[in-house]
């Protein structure tokens, strides 16, 4: 039995709902690493760009130049902001999606007992599989990108505060 095979098959036992957490999952793992790609890419490019124009100005303290400081603070907040709140909002669907998939897998245990009675545990083991494997899996994927995420919240407060630090104002 090859990989794909065995994946499809495990999928197939989840019930749908497994199907979807695979796709929340995959989404989710790519907001990550597109966001610890622009970190260790772009944003340092960005942030000094945004610095050089600052440094550039001569009057640093006028009520116009802090207005334009804080703009380019501001531009450079945006970009390190970007799905931060994306990556909170899929770590906090994933289980919810797994108890759909215990919904829906007991609703499939009460289907087999209505139709063949209770005395038949092999024919309601499918469902019980398919209640508690996705339960399983959103759990499971939301505890491993937690730590990414609150990593990645960490840096941009970090890199924020940088950032202010590194424009200072003449005052």
């Amino acid at each position: 039995m090859d990989i794909n095979t065995f994946i499809v098959d495990f999928l197939n036992t989840g019930g749908n709902v497994l199907w979807a957490i695979l796709g929340v999952a995959v989404w989710l793992w790519y907001l990550i690493f597109e966001r610890y790609w622009f970190f260790f890419g772009s944003f340092k490019k960005q942030r000094q760009k945004n610095t050089d124009r600052w440094q550039a100005m001569d009057d640093k303290s006028s009520w116009a130049s802090l207005h334009i400081r804080t703009q380019l603070i501001s531009e450079i907040d945006c970009l390190m902001l970007r799905n931060l709140k994306q990556i909170t909002a899929l770590i906090a669907l994933l289980p919810m999606l797994g108890l759909l998939g215990t919904v829906t897998g007991m609703i499939q245990v009460f289907e087999v007992m209505a139709y063949l009675g209770s005395g038949n545990p092999r024919a309601m083991a499918n469902g019980v599989s398919a209640a508690t494997i996705p339960t399983m899996a959103g759990m499971v994927i939301a505890l491993l990108a937690i730590p990414f995420a609150t990593e990645l919240d960490r840096r941009y407060r970090r890199e924020k505060r940088e950032t202010g630090n590194i424009m200072k104002t003449d005052d």
